[in-house]
Parts: C-alpha cells; structure tokens; sequence
C-alpha cells in the first residue's frame, strides 16, 4: 500500500473511535508516557493539540504540568514556509486558530523556544509500524523543522495503536524518533 493510501485508512480508523474509545486511549497514553523516564526526566515538553482524530495527550499535559514541567505547543513559523516554533503554554490559555483550523497559543506576546530549547517533542502520527518507522499528515512540518535538531531533542511519537499498519517506508528526510507511544505499550524505534 503507498503512503497515500496508508494516510487514508488510518485517518478514518482513528476517526472512527468512539468518543468514550478516545478517552480510554488518552488515559493508557497519559499512563505510557507518565511511566517513560524521558517524559519523567525532562523539564520542557513539547505537546500538541488533537486534531483530525489523533490521540489526545492532554491528560499528559496535566501530568507534565503538576510535576512542575513546562508544557509547549507547535505554532506555525510566521516567515519560514512549512516550520514550527514551540510557544510555552499552560491548559486553558487562550488559543487562536491557525491557516488549518488547527488550534495554537498565540506569537505575539508569548514565550517561544526553538526545538533545540526543549527536552522532549511528542509528535502526531498518521502511521506506525513495528520497527519504529512514522508517517505524518504529509506536509513535512516536524521533518523540516527537526531536521538539524534530532540529536538533541528526544522525539516520541504518539498515536492509537489501531494506526499500527506492516511496513511503512522510511525516507531519506524522515526525522527518526526514539519511540512511538501507544495507549497500550511503548515501541521502541530501531
């Protein structure tokens, strides 16, 4: 199956879950991550926000948050096509909505670190497969914006384990991660 068809499937599996299957992934997630010693030993994490289905680490956040982390989220960068800053955020803070619908701290105003100020990045995934290999949304956002940082940083990705498929090919540009977190175990990428 091509990545074009991989990204359609998974998109409708985690699409379809339930509302109540959804919380359950998010609380096994939240577990996962809060028992990893790179969650536990870092003191800047970045999160996301879910969207499209994704699994929502925000019970993670919580987590994060009242062990005295600082918790940031992905905001698109204002002058380089297709790149990500990371602007601190705290639950419930205001939000404003990006050129995707996609909600996101605001620039103006906030505090913004560049991946390398930052101890861990949990990313959204589409895909997985059991080797550790990932497949995005497709636009490059992480991959671009990583593609220099990967040595510093530790990156996780996260995702249903429903979005688990056989194979997935890597690609030259493709941002290795150390792990994929699931709500049920932890992969750890080869």
């Amino acid at each position: 199956m091509d990545s074009k068809a991989i990204r359609q499937l998974m998109r409708e599996r985690r699409r379809s879950l339930t509302y109540q299957q959804q919380i359950a992934a998010s609380k096994g997630l939240a577990e996962q991550l809060s028992n990893l010693p790179a969650f536990r030993y870092s003191k800047r994490i970045a999160f996301y926000l879910p969207n499209d289905g994704e699994i929502d680490p925000q019970l993670a956040m919580g987590i994060a948050e009242a062990a005295g982390k600082e918790c940031y989220l992905p905001v698109l960068h204002p002058l380089k096509l297709n790149r990500l800053y990371f602007a601190r955020y705290c639950q419930g803070e205001a939000l404003s909505i990006n050129r995707f619908g996609i909600k996101e701290p605001p620039l103006k105003g906030g505090f913004i670190v560049p991946p390398l100020g930052l101890d861990l990045i949990l990313l959204p995934l589409v895909a997985f497969d059991a080797h550790g290999n990932r497949l995005g949304m497709g636009g490059g956002f992480y991959d671009r914006t990583l593609a220099s940082q990967q040595r510093f940083t530790r990156l996780i990705g996260l995702a249903q384990s429903c979005q688990e498929t056989d194979s997935i090919v890597h690609q030259p540009w493709d941002v290795p991660l150390q792990a994929i977190v699931t709500e049920r175990n932890v992969i750890q990428a080869h």
